[in-house]
């Protein structure tokens, strides 16, 4: 039986003053053709649909033609879910009847939920909730946490759990250990929003969304598929795939497959005179979304426009001042000795002041101002 795995398309996503939904579209037609090529028995989609639980008309529209695609004209069964970043009720509207062509879409947990078996494969459907909810859902007191809550559901799962059967957890949630990216929701404060990876023992495989890359955690049965595109630039250097899943004799397969975008994100790095000549964009994608770090000291005349008439989707711009920002926060700290130098003091003041390297050069001919300067004042 094969599945592809997939989560946190975020349809409907603005980044940096700019809606993804076109982009979205594009990757999305990639996802058809991949599961024509793939021919899978399922598809799993482990929420975060959209991106706010009232989304934008085109996003929801986005939402409707693709799943008709896959489902409906394509005949796959789908399997999704609500996350964190959905409304459970919008979401799940209609889904008692979308079940009769194979559309299972859940928006809240409750003990009743049916799962649904696959040519022999059964999924256990669990979207996101907070632990409040599912507290109250099993009258259950001692539910305090995300991890209380998803180890009550479960332990309600397995109690009805066939012994012969390969199962799947399709899940939303943060898995302790995972890597972040700047375009996650905050679950809660503290450690209150993760879940150890030990709870998903009883399944052959698990397919989470939450975190967008495909490589937050490491595990053999615990898998996320990460997003759809990149949704910041802190995912720059992530890989965006779908997860083509096989499981054989109670044993599951992984393959990825790489997703491609119209646009990708990227940050490039360097002086401006430098990135605005031929010889460097012309090897360059130049209608990528991208966040320049420019080298130059000193001002500069209007950098952004002149930057856009060459790559006309910046979304950010900022100079090199990461180190001088530390150096100013981190300021002229008292508690230097009597005897220091006066060009370790200069030494210091040159570093908090300015991102450019000291070198031999600059500390001889301080050494040599400071020693003329003393023999003046001899004098």
């Amino acid at each position: 039986m094969k599945f592809l795995h997939t989560a946190d398309w975020h349809l409907g996503k603005l980044v940096h003053g700019i809606y993804m939904t076109e982009d979205q579209a594009s990757v999305l037609a990639h996802f058809i053709q991949i599961a024509e090529e793939e021919k899978p028995d399922a598809i799993v989609i482990a929420g975060d649909l959209y991106d706010r639980s009232v989304p934008p008309a085109e996003a929801v529209n986005l939402l409707d033609r693709t799943l008709y695609k896959l489902n409906v004209e394509m005949g796959i069964p789908v399997i999704a879910i609500s996350g964190n970043h959905d409304s459970a009720d919008r979401l799940a509207f209609g889904s008692a009847w979308y079940r009769q062509s194979g559309m299972h879409m859940t928006g809240k947990w409750t003990p009743e939920i049916e799962p649904v078996t696959i040519n022999g494969v059964t999924f256990h459907s669990v979207p996101y909730a907070e632990p409040v909810l599912i507290r109250s859902v099993l009258n259950d007191e001692t539910i305090m946490t995300h991890h209380d809550a998803s180890k009550k559901i479960i332990e309600k799962i397995s109690e009805s759990m066939e012994p012969d059967t390969a199962h799947v957890f399709v899940g939303h949630s943060f898995v302790a250990g995972g890597q972040t990216s700047d375009s996650e929701r905050t679950l809660s404060v503290g450690g209150a929003g993760t879940v150890g990876k030990d709870l998903f023992s009883p399944f052959v495989y698990t397919a989470l969304g939450h975190l967008h890359s495909p490589d937050a955690i490491r595990d053999e049965k615990v898998h996320y598929s990460g997003s759809l595109m990149k949704y910041s630039f802190s995912e720059a250097n992530q890989r965006k795939i779908v997860k083509s899943v096989t499981i054989e004799n109670g044993q599951a397969t992984v393959k990825d497959i790489p997703l491609k975008p119209k646009r990708d994100m990227r940050i490039i790095e360097g002086h401006l005179a430098d990135l605005l000549s031929e010889a460097f964009y012309r090897h360059q994608k130049t209608d990528d979304y991208l966040k320049v770090v420019l080298l130059d000291e000193g001002s500069l005349i209007d950098p952004m426009n002149r930057l856009r008439s060459v790559y006309p989707n910046v979304l950010h711009l900022e100079r090199k001042t990461v180190q001088r920002d530390k150096k100013m926060e981190d300021g002229l700290k008292p508690g230097l000795s009597a005897d220091v130098s006066d060009v370790t003091l200069f030494k210091k003041f040159y570093q908090h002041v300015t991102t450019a390297e000291w070198t031999d050069l600059i500390e001889k001919e301080a050494e040599r101002q400071f020693n003329a300067t003393g023999r003046d004042q001899d004098q």
